[in-house]
């Protein structure tokens, strides 16, 4: 019989301090770390927690549906001995969920399988299998200069304005796994997003056949904060379920990381705990890498997870500590530009500084095509060097420029609006992609591709 405490003693933001009388009688109290509690209020209403710290007599909770309205008398708080549990299915796909995982699409509650600690565990690293095969999103800017290969970690960093939401949308309806005929998901959570772009991300979804095959998390604005701490969790239990108890390749899409980190200052700011930089707590490190070390593939399983996770940087600061400690933990990253965004080019995507640590794992020979790393390689050395043209042009005029000089100028824009520029519904593959940055270096004499094997001008090239 679980016991029901009216000892609630104080409430300062989500935070609610629980007084453990047995404690001062020399009894032992059973209640643990991340325990799930129900608090009854004096309306009648449930609402949920889960025990953030304990003490000899006093226990901390974390009120997910904040405590607006909640007092302190007449509270009645139940710890229910077990965590968070997610339960999963496969019905699940296809399906539409709060950032609570309650379905929020008008269909029946899911009947569980099983039910999944929401907490997961990181991958053992002896277990982890290396990444190497690359996953095509139908993105020139992605898959030709920076691809994504199943079970990498590669953040989007964007900006405040810029149209991550729409890149976001389009990978999720597009990217699929070269080669063989395999089962593919996605798992789609968005944290503290408005109205107006949880339906374009709901409707986009439903009206491009993308929901057959994918999960989506949204947890809103105006829903409590405290939501949004679990709902990665949430959906990152949900990949792990299809990915390695149903041998699925799962693409994880969290957008926006940066309104999760937000919620953990917020509860840090509420128990009072030291700040460590610009006010985020301490511990933002290990709890970002406690999220993303959950994606990649095992040993021994079919099945894969790929995380894509998305964040606006403030100010778009990179050194920002979210994206700072972002790229300590992930493999590359996918810078969107406000630059690019304001020529009116979509997706704005900035390749020079974009990273993909794995990429030379999944392209190459019967994965993409041989010559993928030379054109790769030569595209970012002559689009750099356009770059420079075009900043000594502004300085000294485009009449200073050697006749070199004015095609690589030439060559810097056609880039950015033939192999850059892309429609929001158009799906190029990597055929197509390579195709077209031959194209662009056609205008180049051979003697300038310096960074192409032999073997490969003579096949490709036509300058």
């Amino acid at each position: 019989m679980l016991k029901e405490y009216l000892t609630v003693r104080n409430i300062s933001g989500p935070i609610m301090l629980v007084e453990l009388p047995a404690a001062r009688e020399g009894k032992f109290e059973d209640i643990k770390y991340a325990e799930l509690v129900e608090i009854k209020t004096q309306k009648g209403d449930i609402l949920r927690g889960k025990v953030l710290d304990i003490s000899q007599d006093k226990a901390l909770v974390q009120v997910f549906e904040g405590t607006v309205g909640l007092g302190t008398e007449g509270s009645r708080v139940k710890f229910l001995g077990r965590s968070q549990e997610l339960g999963v299915s496969e019905d699940m796909i296809g399906r539409v969920f709060d950032g609570g995982a309650r379905p929020r699409d008008n269909g029946p509650q899911i009947i569980a399988k099983k039910f999944m600690d929401v907490n997961g565990s990181p991958i053992n690293p002896c277990s982890r299998a290396y990444p190497s095969e690359f996953i095509q999103t139908g993105i020139s800017a992605i898959d030709g200069m920076n691809p994504l290969v199943r079970g990498q970690k590669l953040p989007i960093f964007s900006g405040s304005g810029l149209a991550h939401s729409r890149i976001a949308a389009q990978i999720a309806r597009q990217a699929k796994v070269l080669g063989k005929v395999e089962k593919f998901a996605v798992v789609f959570a968005a944290m503290g997003i408005t109205f107006e772009e949880a339906n374009f991300f709901i409707q986009d979804f439903k009206d491009t056949g993308a929901i057959e095959r994918a999960v989506l998390f949204i947890n809103l604005a105006d829903d409590a904060a405290i939501e949004r701490i679990s709902t990665p969790r949430l959906a990152l239990t949900c990949a792990e379920y299809l990915a390695f108890e149903l041998d699925m390749h799962v693409l994880v899409i969290l957008i926006d990381m940066t309104f999760y980190c937000e919620s953990l200052r917020e509860v840090s700011a509420a128990r009072k705990e030291i700040p460590g930089r610009r006010g985020y707590p301490g511990y933002l490190y290990t709890d970002l890498a406690s999220l993303y070390e959950r994606a990649g593939r095992i040993k021994g399983k079919e099945g894969s997870i790929t995380l894509l996770p998305v964040l606006t940087m403030p100010e778009d600061d990179k050194t920002h500590p979210i994206p700072d400690l972002t790229g300590y933990i992930t493999e590359g990253q996918i810078i969107v530009s406000r630059e690019l965004q304001r020529k009116g080019i979509y997706p704005a995507i900035d390749v020079l500084p974009s990273l993909s640590r794995l990429k030379d794992k999944g392209i190459g020979k019967d994965k993409t095509r041989e010559d993928h790393a030379d054109v790769s390689n030569q595209l970012f050395a002559c689009y750099a060097k356009g770059k420079e043209a075009k900043e000594l042009s502004i300085i000294l005029g485009e009449a200073a420029l050697s006749d070199l000089d004015k095609v690589y100028l030439n060559f810097s824009d056609r880039f950015e609006n033939e192999f850059i520029r892309q429609g929001e519904y158009e799906i190029r593959d990597i055929h197509a992609t390579l195709n077209m940055g031959w194209k662009l270096l056609n205008m180049l004499p051979s003697s300038e591709l310096k960074r192409i094997g032999l073997k490969f001008i003579k096949a490709y090239y036509s300058g």
